[in-house]
């Protein structure tokens, strides 16, 4: 595979663009995190999420910690080109580090964040292993 699409891409001052996680299934939004052109090129590869930490300044395979991986389903580029929306099959059910389905779990209710989205598992038995 050629990788002149990834020129059609706006990355960052960083080299990064900002990449939505989707469940394909339900439509429901689940993660936001970072990708470079490797991580981009590894995803679809390896038809799994592969993310660039910016905290830890390297590649991370979603769910490789937790076990909640993310099988990529479809890859789109938005209008302006600086973001990609991930459609993705969720194993386990839980994106979110916190132990939810999602990492959009706080709603503002009344000018206060509000958790919105009980825990399916504890954080500490995905990583504490």
């Amino acid at each position: 595979m050629t990788a002149d699409f990834l020129e059609q891409i706006k990355w960052n001052s960083d080299g990064l663009i900002a990449a939505i996680a989707q469940d394909v299934d339900s439509g429901r939004v689940l993660m936001m995190a970072w990708m470079n052109a490797e991580s981009l090129q590894l995803s679809i590869a390896e038809q799994r999420a592969v993310y660039w930490s910016r905290s830890r300044q390297q590649l991370w395979r979603k769910g490789e910690s937790s076990g909640n991986v993310q099988l990529l389903k479809s890859v789109s580029l938005d209008c302006d080109g600086d973001a990609l929306l991930l459609q993705v099959e969720q194993l386990g059910g839980i994106a979110c580090h916190t132990g939810r389905q999602s990492c959009f779990y706080r709603e503002l209710i009344d000018g206060q964040w509000q958790n919105t989205e009980a825990v399916l598992k504890d954080p500490g038995e995905m990583y504490d292993k």
